[in-house]
């Protein structure tokens, strides 16, 4: 875990959880400037960034040590991915949790009645469904993008380690998280999503709407704020960071 803190001392304590193929301080470090107000503590879940290796990455282990990280109380956020985990552990101790911020939040079958999701794990699962034997990082993480009109990032050994943990983990679209204790949890809860005009339309039609879609209803379910952030896709707090952090802002301060 790294921790950014300028505030004072006291002051509101965040946990961020990162989504796949990244870690705490590739993810979030457009939130870097709210440490002059809170002290952040950036996870690096397992197979990540500084953390140690695992056979294979999963939301459920990552909830665990969620729940570790939680202490006596902390502000909770999670991109994609990482909103599965954080998704567990505000269930299993929402008493530890003093707010709850799901940014793209990724486990589709939650909302696999909508026909947009429905469609979209389809074609989700027809893609990426099993790892091919021999497939290297690099061919996965070009898998991953190009074909979405997406660039093709700088392979640093650090995001080919990431890569080739995402490669492994358990695929989070498919998981089936219980809604029902973050529906009567009273914490506040806020899911953040972008608008996706901006992004490349094979990457809006392979995947945008259907997070979209899912937000919506994940928001819904939970007694959720739904938030919406112009000119951003799947990173709104990477893309848009300055209205990403003031949503933040307001909800740790409130």
């Amino acid at each position: 875990m790294t921790v950014w803190d300028e505030a004072t001392p006291g002051a509101p304590r965040a946990v961020l959880v990162h989504g796949t193929m990244s870690w705490g301080t590739h993810c979030f470090a457009g939130q870097r400037p709210l440490a002059e107000m809170f002290r952040l503590e950036l996870v690096d879940r397992r197979g990540f960034g500084d953390s140690p290796d695992i056979e294979r990455s999963d939301y459920t282990i990552d909830a665990e040590d969620v729940c570790q990280l939680l202490g006596h109380g902390a502000h909770l956020v999670g991109h994609s991915y990482g909103a599965a985990a954080v998704m567990l552990a505000a269930s299993a101790r929402p008493e530890a949790v003093q707010s709850l911020t799901l940014i793209e939040p990724s486990p589709l079958r939650t909302a696999a009645g909508h026909p947009v999701v429905a469609a979209a794990l389809e074609r989700i699962r027809a893609s990426f469904g099993g790892v091919e034997e021999g497939l290297s990082p690099e061919d996965h993480l070009r898998r991953s993008t190009e074909p979405y009109g997406l660039p093709m990032p700088e392979t640093t050994p650090r995001l080919l380690r990431a890569v080739r943990s995402a490669m492994r983990e358990r695929p989070v679209w498919d998981a089936q998280l219980p809604l029902g204790p973050l529906a009567k949890a009273t914490m506040p809860k806020t899911v953040i999503n972008g608008t996706w005009e901006t992004a490349h339309p094979d990457y809006r039609e392979f995947t945008g709407n259907a997070l979209v879609a899912c937000g919506e209803y994940l928001a819904e379910v939970i007694g959720a704020r739904h938030v919406r952030v112009a000119g951003a896709d799947h990173a709104p707090h990477q893309d848009r960071p300055d209205a990403v952090n003031a949503v933040l802002t307001r909800m740790w301060q409130s």
